[in-house]
Parts: C-alpha cells; structure tokens; sequence
C-alpha cells in the first residue's frame, strides 16, 4: 500500500459533485448505487490509512487491516450520511468525504492498538526522583512542583483524571471517551477548561507570563 499524500491517494471524481446530494438521497436503484460508490471512496480512503498506521498494531496480518478497514469505511459512510447537508462545495465532494474515511480509519486502529491495553485514569502525576540535581534543573523542577500542586488544588477530580489520561498516560481521546462512555467533544471541553485553570495558577504564581500564556485556542 503506498504511504503518499491525499493528493497522491485520493481518487480523482468520477461523478459530478452536483449529483452527489440527489443520488444519496433517492430511494430504490439509485440510491443504493450510489451509496455503493461513495462506500467504495471511502474503502479506498480507509485502507490507505490503515495501512499507513499499520505500525501501531503489531502482528496484525493483511486480513485484520482489511477488517479495519471495512468497518472503519461503515463507519465513515454513516457520519457522511449524517453530515451531508452540511457539504457546502468548497471542496469536491470526493475530497470531503475522503477525510470521513480517514479520520474513521485512524479511530479504528487506535482503538484496536488499545483493545487489550488498561486506561490508566490517574488522579495525580506519577512520582518522580525529587533528589537534588545539576543547578540548570533547578527551575525546571520548581515548575514542575508548581504545576503538581495546581493540579491537585486547581482542578476538579474530572478535570485531573481526563489531564493525566490524555496528557500524561497518552490515552487516545477517542479511547477514552469510549471507556468512559463520554465524547469526543466533552473530553476537549473538559481539557480546555483544565488548562486554563492551570495556566491561571501558574501565572498567579509568577512562573508563567499572563500576558503570553493567554487563554488556549
């Protein structure tokens, strides 16, 4: 499988973006023809990036990503099915749809390199050697008490668990909204919150510059 770009991968249109709207949404022949060739779009959209993430489930064979790749193009077709009316044709029709396989081929592998793997839901950063070091490191160790601290007094139990998981232990947003039965969305919400309280407490602090360190994107 090739490991280029969209622009190298992505299939060239082979149906008028202007018919894509009405054929998706005719009953009977049509319709499930045209759902086959979008479904079709994005296979190819899913197994290019199956293929690519490939390192990340070790002792997969060809016939576990073709899997993957199967349901992640299911998946990928219902959310494009969802947000149709949302396509505005700034972009080809092909191209948008491409990213839905894409963005569900990564979620798959992800969750499939962490189906046997524990979420750790940490309530505090691991402990680390507090034994004096070189000068130079001074500072930085300051900081990182500093920010220990914000995090145990500043944020909620929600805010510190959903921070350490993500931040810390690495945990894959999309896996730990599914452990937790939460969602994408609310997971961002709840980091964005927890480190604009931290940067407020760092910059309470004096470690952080206030006019710098503003509220995050």
């Amino acid at each position: 499988m090739s490991d280029g770009t969209l622009a190298d991968v992505e299939p060239s249109p082979a149906h008028p973006d202007a018919d894509w709207h009405a054929d998706l949404t005719a009953e009977g022949p049509a319709g499930d023809e045209s759902l086959a060739r979008l479904r079709e779009v994005l296979l190819q959209a899913t197994r290019h990036q199956v293929w690519r993430l490939r390192g990340q489930l070790p002792g997969a064979g060809p016939v576990d990503l073709e899997d993957l790749a199967q349901q992640a193009a299911n998946d990928a077709l219902l959310a494009v099915l969802r947000q149709l009316e949302t396509f505005e044709g700034r972009s080809r029709f092909t191209t948008w749809a491409w990213k839905f396989g894409v963005l569900h081929a990564g979620v798959a592998v992800r969750r499939q390199a962490w189906r046997h793997r524990e979420v750790a839901l940490p309530d505090a950063l691991p402990l680390h050697d507090r034994s004096p070091g070189p000068e130079a490191l001074a500072e930085v160790d300051q900081l990182r008490r500093a920010v220990e601290h914000a995090i145990q007094r500043d944020l909620t139990p929600h805010q510190r668990t959903v921070a350490l998981a993500l931040i810390v232990e690495g945990v894959p947003i999309d896996v730990l909204a599914e452990r937790t039965g939460s969602t994408r969305n609310a997971l961002y919400k709840t980091l964005h919150d927890a480190r604009r309280r931290l940067r407020t407490s760092l910059s309470a602090s004096g470690l952080l510059d206030a006019t710098t360190h503003g509220s995050p994107r």
